[in-house]
């Protein structure tokens, strides 16, 4: 057996025993599960319903605040013109009501678009004024057209609802939304890499830390080469990471088993339910959900899952490579904070791209470009794969991506080969420039 052999047996030996790595691997799929739960439950939770006190001297509004009770479970409107304004704005430093909207009169529309005011002790949502805005504009604007003589049932008629139809070049018939769901799938993927590759990225460098700081590593570096070690505990480490990814996939898959037939058996009580309603729903979405399944299963599904294992290896021998180099260089991790900064960053680069680049122009020059760049490409790549990438482009990136990783694992070995070795000084990077010379 090989000498890096032997060290991707002792890492991967290691890390799997830790006490640690078990419980983590077993709970966290429970923790993740658990917080989704109760994120829903706290979401299907109501919100306490906010009083707002309507105090309309022109009598014009009222009548709309009040038919709003009626679909509005967050907000309740109530009639207090008869109460004066100075007693309404006591009730408010007192927190009887969420706020008071005062309505003064004024001889005509345009006198009175300047002159509303909402009184609270907090400002109010967006939502919440924009909706009050909303409902006396469109009170303004009837009596504007009544008052110039114009029919508003005609006017109404006359307003047109446009909905625009997507249709692809070849005739088929295309979805709305299939762009985002594209980019939640390449995200999902592109954000999978980049967890790993801080996570493992991280253990990698404090094992490293740990046999530098323990003297360990004197020993070990006797009988072999600063590069053997290095890839042995990157390789090592990645192979424990696998593992554990892979037992969370299973166990993932049973809650969601589980947790669909218990679903599935609260349902009985939806057949009490009337068999017309269920029907005429099911026919109604029946059709729209098999065009996004279909267009789903369109997408290129095995290059997304082969180009995520080649992007998932790639991405992360690099930027372990840098992480081991780290762990050499430094002799704990506090010291190590002023190197992460530059790796982390490429990453969360990568995924501000995807999300807000890639999703409007897939095949632009920026989304083209940080698909190529290795320290981007695992995860603009993978964002962009979903909109149909020519394949020169995905074996052009791989290659540099894979090239740019025997290119570090150079550097990096040079820098691990005097920093395992170096004890109680802080290394500057003008020394690691200087380590690179040797």
């Amino acid at each position: 057996m090989s000498i890096i052999s032997l060290i991707i047996k002792r890492e991967f030996i290691a890390k799997v025993r830790n006490k640690s790595f078990i419980v983590m691997t077993f709970l966290s799929p429970l923790l993740f599960v658990g917080i989704a739960l109760f994120v829903g439950y706290l979401s299907s939770m109501k919100a306490d319903t906010k009083r707002i006190a309507i105090h309309d001297e022109s009598g014009r509004f009222i009548n709309e605040f009040l038919a709003k009770n009626k679909t509005s479970e967050e907000y309740n409107y109530l009639d207090l013109t008869a109460v004066d304004l100075p007693t309404l704005k006591k009730s408010i430093v007192d927190e009887a009501y969420e706020g008071v909207l005062f309505i003064p009169k004024a001889k005509d529309n345009s006198t009175l678009e300047n002159q509303i005011q909402f009184i609270s002790n907090e400002s109010p949502s967006i939502s919440f004024i924009e909706k009050t805005q909303e409902v006396i504009a469109k009170k303004m604007t009837l009596t504007n057209l009544e008052a110039a003589h114009l029919d508003t049932l005609a006017i109404h008629q006359a307003e047109a609802k446009v909905a625009i139809n997507l249709k692809k070049a070849s005739g088929e018939q295309s979805l709305k939304g299939l762009n985002e769901i594209k980019i939640a799938i390449g995200g999902a993927f592109g954000y999978l890499i980049m967890m790993f590759i801080i996570i493992y990225g991280n253990m990698v460098m404090r094992s490293v830390i740990e046999e530098k700081t323990n003297r360990i590593i004197e020993i070990i570096i006797s009988s072999v080469k600063p590069f053997q070690l290095m890839m042995g505990k990157i390789i090592g480490t990645s192979l424990a990471g696998i593992l554990q990814f892979f037992i969370w996939a299973i166990i993932g898959l049973s809650l969601l088993f589980s947790a669909s037939v218990f679903l599935g058996a609260n349902v009985g009580a939806a057949n009490q339910i009337p068999p017309e309603m269920m029907q005429s729903a099911q026919q109604e979405l029946a059709s729209t959900a098999q065009m996004y399944i279909a267009e789903i299963l369109n997408l290129p599904i095995a290059t997304i899952l082969s180009c995520f294992v080649i992007y998932f290896i790639g991405g992360y021998f690099l930027y372990s490579s840098f992480y081991a180099s780290i762990g050499a260089a430094v002799d704990n991790e506090t010291d190590s904070q002023q190197f992460l900064l530059p790796i982390i960053m490429p990453l969360v680069l990568g995924v501000y791209i995807g999300f807000f680049t890639v999703v409007n122009d897939p095949h632009g020059t920026v989304a083209t470009v940080f698909s190529m760049v290795p320290l981007t490409s695992p995860i603009v790549m993978l964002m962009r794969i979903p909109f149909g990438v020519p394949l020169w482009q995905i074996a052009l990136s791989i290659a540099i991506l894979f090239a740019t990783f025997f290119l570090v694992v150079w550097f990096a070995s040079k820098i691990y080969r005097v920093g395992i070795l170096m004890y109680g000084k802080k290394p500057t990077w003008k020394e690691l420039y200087r380590w690179l010379k040797y």
